[in-house]
């Protein structure tokens, strides 16, 4: 295994769990960098949530390696440096929100001092300020997410995992959540998401992975500028030799009439595309990019088995 423990804050090399007969993770190969959001998606059963739990030094893997934040899984000093959110938590429900982020704090051993500045900023964060002293059984869904939330962040972690962490949420919960994660990535931190939500995941992550069996199928950036973009073109004027030399861009084109729908490589090479037309004598009408959306994506890289 290449120890870039500067570089990347996740990695593993075939790493398998097995539980008896059942095959969890078959071979998870999969590198995440330090200060990115990296969505991990597959449907039910995918091994997502072993595979997690191996990262986390929970459950021993049954052969392959990983490290994480550069050093060996299980390292008790680096356990220091993450935060976790689980997807099915369960918090003492006779605490108030700020005795719970107490509790949780001196399990990390943060000094009291600490704690006292860093608990309000959290709950102010997270918008439950003003719930501080209100007990956990008395919260909705959305509020004990969000002091889920509040606690993986508490120790300022250099890499957050976090489980469906908006499945309780309304859209202005959501959104709040989403802001909190990208702030987490300008403060340098990495953030591991794992959602059934594929919009969030869409407008949140820098780079997902599909995964089946417990294997990468495939990752992806999700910039704008990432990955394979259909672009719908109306233009007039154009001879057989200028459609020709669209292949310098495009792996598939299609025309009815004035009308032409391509397959570019990537949304980068639109504005040499768009020149390349014009100078060719074209009379350019509209050229509209198209990108798929992660749930196409998803769908034909994974396939329509099982659901997220």
């Amino acid at each position: 295994m290449n120890h870039s423990s500067d570089k990347l804050a996740i990695e593993t090399r075939r790493l398998r769990k097995v539980f008896g007969q059942k095959v969890a993770v078959e071979g998870l190969t999969l590198e995440v960098r330090r200060s990115e959001i990296f969505g991990f998606l597959g449907p039910n059963g995918a091994g997502k949530s072993t595979s997690v739990k191996m990262l986390l030094g929970l459950v021993v893997p049954t052969a392959g390696e990983a490290r994480v934040l550069g050093q060996p899984v299980g390292d008790v000093e680096v356990r220091r440096r993450i935060g976790f959110l689980p997807e099915h938590f369960r918090f003492y429900d006779w605490l108030t929100a700020e005795e719970l982020l107490g509790v949780h704090g001196r399990l990390y051993g943060m000094a009291h001092g600490l704690l006292r500045e860093r608990i309000p900023e959290l709950l102010e964060l997270v918008g439950l300020g003003e719930h501080r002293r209100q007990r956990l059984r008395e919260f909705s869904k959305g509020m004990l997410q969000r002091i889920g939330l509040a606690q993986a962040l508490l120790n300022q972690p250099e890499l957050v995992i976090l489980d469906e962490p908006t499945s309780g949420l309304d859209p202005g919960g959501r959104r709040l959540v989403r802001d909190i994660i990208k702030a987490q990535r300008e403060r340098g931190c990495t953030v591991l998401l794992n959602s059934h939500l594929l919009g969030e995941v869409e407008v949140t992550c820098d780079r997902v992975a599909f995964i089946k069996h417990g294997r990468v199928l495939e990752s992806r950036r999700l910039d704008a500028a990432a990955g394979e973009t259909r672009v719908r073109l109306r233009a007039r004027n154009l001879g057989s030799e200028t459609l020709a030399g669209l292949e310098r861009w495009a792996t598939e084109v299609s025309s009815n009439g004035e009308r032409f729908t391509l397959t570019v490589r990537s949304a980068d090479t639109l504005p040499e595309l768009a020149r390349y037309l014009i100078e060719r004598g074209a009379d350019l009408y509209e050229l509209m990019p198209e990108k798929k959306s992660l749930e196409d994506l998803f769908l034909e890289i994974v396939g329509t088995e099982g659901g997220l």
